[in-house]
């Protein structure tokens, strides 16, 4: 079935941007509901987002791999508890196809601006290579982990060696017998670190803040588990929902009252105990913050890493970077063949380098500039008509799966397109009071959480301190809050003649 209302005055229905978990989810339950006049632009060769380009070894899921999935395509074959890269993004490959989209993809087709036309009620969407699509309905879908951040390094451009980010891993470059600096302590890091350092000669490992780490509860998933996932899916669905409470659960420390993750810090300094000996080390790894500020992580080789003679953990900070040496913040001078960046993602930027244009010709960041990064429900910003964001600000999560708040906001967006495909067009725009007075009792929820109450610096906080990532509580209140499209919310403009 096709419903292609008034073509005449657009390219396309909808455009996506972005073929990850998100955009890939959209176009799905657009070719679900009957919609064929859409297409996805994916600005790298292929889809899987996160999945497609961090390749680094090591690189896995800490969300468990049943839940990590979507609700409507179980995977009753998955490996692992924590499924590694490669078979999450097979799994998204398998769901392009099950589903019917990959027709609607183009590939290397990156967005550079979008400009909505008030009298028109259209988007105009410009990529790369300077190409013009127009669409009634505009889906920004790149996700929060697809722009790399680097660290500003004094004098970086002089290092003559080699240099990448972990999730722009050169594998032509042999680490083996390598003296490498490793810049960066997240989640990237505690992956990759424990697979090189028994491959280099020396690994120097830059810490500026020690994470919270924890045992994974990582395992093969056994052959009688996945027959029988296979023969009864209700079985997995219900371990499935048995993972999701668990998980759900940790919000009464993180949101709820910092004072419960006690237990879990006490557990957390065992845990460092039981895997670090060496009294000046262990220190070093400590971290002084209360559990649960910074992104908890999990994993039980990377303390381990550590131990060896190979590995030095270096808490003093880069003064300099030399053609083939760094400079520690007390002098000391190491030669270094390799830098790795394990330094996460510009996560403060939902939109990425896009541009993006509303009514009287304002760019979205420029409305920021005096309220901070927001949206009503993560999702609509007011003078932004018939423009919707998935894993906008605050919708992302510090205790659970994303792919959880996914659906819920592809669902919340396919109420607004029927309503706008179906009522023969016009626009949709989120009233500013409207927009305000969530975001107002947001930030307010926010205020108390251990996110900012935790006594750390994260990349959850914007320059002025404000949490602009992740949604303060339960994810089923924010499923409540969007299972149904409320159109009062918004100011519905019938189409222009």
């Amino acid at each position: 079935m096709s419903k292609n209302n008034n073509a005449a005055r657009a390219d396309h229905q909808v455009i996506v941007v972005g073929a990850g978990f998100s955009g890939l989810c959209m176009a799905i339950q657009l070719k679900e509901a009957g919609y064929d006049d859409f297409v996805v632009l994916e600005k790298a060769g292929d889809i899987g987002g996160t999945w497609r380009d961090n390749i680094y070894p090591g690189c896995a899921c800490d969300v468990p791999s049943h839940l990590y999935s979507y609700s409507f395509a179980p995977n009753p074959r998955w490996s692992r508890m924590f499924a590694p890269q490669q078979e999450i993004w097979d799994y998204l490959k398998r769901c392009a196809d099950k589903f019917g989209v990959t027709p609607h993809m183009r590939f290397n087709c990156e967005v550079e601006r979008a400009v909505y036309d008030e009298q028109k009620q259209i988007w105009h969407v410009t990529t790369h290579d300077g190409t013009e699509l127009t669409t009634r309905i505009f889906v920004s879908g790149i996700g929060a982990l697809s722009i790399p951040a680097y660290p500003k390094l004094p004098g970086v451009e002089n290092f003559q060696g080699e240099a990448f980010h972990s999730a722009r891993w050169n594998h032509d470059y042999d680490l083996t017998g390598k003296r490498v600096a490793a810049v960066g302590t997240g989640a990237s890091a505690i992956q990759f670190v424990p697979r090189i350092a028994p491959e280099v000669e020396q690994l120097d490992l830059y810490q500026r803040t020690p994470p919270w780490v924890l045992s994974k509860p990582d395992r093969r998933m056994t052959k009688i588990e996945k027959l029988l996932f296979k023969t009864l899916p209700v079985t997995q669905k219900l371990f499935r929902g048995g993972i999701y409470w668990w998980m759900e659960s940790r919000v009464l420390g993180l949101a709820v009252d910092p004072r419960a993750m006690k237990l879990a810090e006490l557990y957390g300094r065992h845990f460092i105990r039981r895997n670090i000996k060496d009294p000046e080390l262990r220190k070093k790894v400590t971290p002084d913050y209360t559990i649960g500020c910074k992104r908890i992580l999990m994993s039980d080789e990377y303390y381990p890493s550590l131990n060896r003679d190979n590995v030095a953990v270096l808490t003093d900070g880069i003064k300099e970077v030399k053609a083939h040496s760094i400079v520690d913040g007390q002098g000391v001078e190491r030669e270094v063949d390799c830098i790795i960046y394990g330094t996460g993602f510009k996560v403060s930027d939902p939109i990425g380098p896009m541009q993006i244009i509303g009514k009287g010709g304002e760019e979205i960041r420029d409305t920021w500039d005096e309220t901070g990064m927001e949206a009503y429900l993560g999702v609509s910003v007011s003078g932004f008509p018939n423009f919707f964001m998935l894993l906008g600000p605050n919708t992302g999560l510090g205790h659970t799966s994303i792919v959880f708040m996914i659906e819920a906001q592809v669902n919340y967006v396919m109420q607004a397109v029927k309503k706008l495909l179906g009522e023969g067009g016009g626009s949709l725009d989120v009233k500013p009071e409207v927009q305000a007075g969530f975001n107002r009792r947001l930030q307010a929820q926010l205020d108390d959480a251990v996110w900012s109450s935790g006594g750390c610096e994260s990349w959850y906080l914007d320059e002025f301190g404000k949490n602009r990532t992740l949604w303060p509580s339960f994810t089923f209140q924010y499923w409540m809050r969007t299972r149904k499209f409320e159109p009062d919310k918004y100011l519905f403009e019938p189409e222009s003649v």
